[in-house]
């Protein structure tokens, strides 16, 4: 059993990770679908209030709360499978509370790339917009993050897979980390 924990500030290639564990057969949890099924609960738009309820629901149950949320989701897709894969871990107390579940079975990848790459990125998906357009900057977003306590759970990562080359190439390491282990990602 492994229970692979994604890190990244955003636009850092987080969601590609997960899309080739899926494509792999390996179950991804996203913890932002706890936080959009929680927009949702209390009426509220999860494409514009989205940070605002993952910021409630900490202050409301405690720092660990999306990762508590997340623990039984994680646990089913472990009924069937050896793998799965958590993708958007925000804080060092997330990550602790998925090393505290799974034990030695937890590994926490920070996926990495400098912010101009990551810029670009968000501004080819339209993920990135200025306050004058009613969205929220990368650098907003990147604070908000942080403030989470991200900083420190990347420090927390077991390993680092650097997201600076082609997709093809970025994939070809996810696939590696998820088949090999990260033994693998050293040859």
């Amino acid at each position: 059993m492994t229970v692979i924990g994604i890190v990244g500030l955003p636009g850092s290639g987080k969601s590609e990770a997960a899309n080739v564990a899926a494509e792999m057969g390996v179950p991804v949890v996203t913890m932002g679908d706890v936080i959009r099924e929680e927009c949702r609960d209390r009426g509220l738009d999860p494409a514009a209030d989205h940070g605002t309820v993952a910021k409630a629901l900490r202050e409301e149950n405690g720092p660990a709360a999306i990762a508590e949320r997340s623990l039984p989701i994680i646990e089913d897709a472990l009924d069937d499978h050896d793998t799965v894969l958590v993708d958007g871990l925000r804080s060092d107390v997330e990550a602790e509370a998925f090393a505290s579940a799974f034990g030695e079975d937890f590994l926490l990848v920070q996926v990495d790339a400098p912010f101009e790459l990551r810029a670009e990125r968000l501004d080819l998906r339209g993920r990135d917009a200025s306050a004058a357009d009613g969205g929220e900057s990368l650098e907003a977003r990147d604070e908000r993050e942080l403030g989470f306590g991200m900083g420190e759970a990347m420090e927390m990562a077991d390993v680092t897979i650097e997201n600076t080359e082609t997709l093809a190439a970025f994939q070809r390491k996810v696939r590696v980390l998820i088949r090999d282990g990260p033994e693998g990602l050293d040859g």
